[in-house]
């Protein structure tokens, strides 16, 4: 898993003008995800996998 997960979503958010927790809530159904991720929460496989796959699917 590569470290840039983070600044890929937060630069995302801001591109698209979503918040945090609507992004989490949509990606991966945990409105506290990007605040977990931000207090050092490491995604497992799976889920980063996914968030990524969003990202990509999204243009980010």
């Amino acid at each position: 898993m590569d470290g840039d997960l983070l600044p890929r979503i937060e630069a995302f958010l801001v591109r698209v003008g979503l918040s945090a927790t609507r992004f989490g809530r949509i990606v991966v159904h945990d409105p506290r995800f990007v605040f977990d991720l931000r207090a050092g929460r490491r995604p497992r496989r799976l889920v980063h996998a996914r968030v990524a796959a969003y990202l990509v699917e999204h243009g980010a």
